[in-house]
Parts: C-alpha cells; structure tokens; sequence
C-alpha cells in the first residue's frame, strides 16, 4: 500500500467514516460488497472465487438463507452449478466476508 492511500485511508477513519470495504462489512442500503450484489445465483468453487467466505454462528457480516428458486432479496442466494451471478469460496481464515446460514430473515444483521 503506497503512503498517500494510508494517508487516505487514515483521513476517512478520523472523519468517521471507513472505506466500503473495510473490515468485510455489507452496507444495509445496497446489499453489495465489492460490486457484487449479495443476493442471486451463486456457486460454490474451490479456485478463483469473486469472493471468499467464512461460515460462522454469531455475529456474521451477512445472513444466508438457501432458496430454491426467485433469489431476489438481501442474503437469498441459490446455490447453482453453472451461470451463477458470483462465485464463492468457503475458507476458514483471511474471508472477505463471514455468513451465518439461517432458515428465515436474511440479510444484513
């Protein structure tokens, strides 16, 4: 990291504010992380993940709920196997994003 984006970054904490993605936090209003909007069709893959995720049982970044068809709401994601809207890697150190799967109201916490 080059010396003036610390400084920025530095800048933005001491405003109160934290970049869009530090720390692997999910904005309420847009649902998204890293440009990909976290709901849709999604596939699980071992290599070359749009995004890495952790699966943990208390304070997650994002709740998923699996559903079988219509994935148009924050955390309904529909696991595929081909044509995904984003691809995802289950890792248990260093994740982008940590995900607690549930059986209702997913979203962000």
């Amino acid at each position: 990291m080059k010396r003036r984006e610390v400084l920025l970054a530095l800048a933005a904490i001491s405003a109160g504010g934290l970049p869009a993605h530090a720390g692997g936090k999910v904005k309420k209003g847009d649902c998204a992380y890293k440009g990909f909007k976290l709901y849709g069709k999604v596939q699980i893959v071992e290599h070359f993940p749009d995004l890495k995720i952790q699966v943990v049982d208390h304070f997650p970044d994002l709740m998923v709920q699996k559903v079988e068809h219509f994935p148009n709401a924050c955390g309904q994601w529909q696991i595929v196997e081909h044509f995904p809207d984003f691809k995802v890697q289950i890792v248990e150190h260093f994740p982008d994003l940590k995900i607690q799967w549930v059986d209702h109201f997913p979203g962000v916490p």
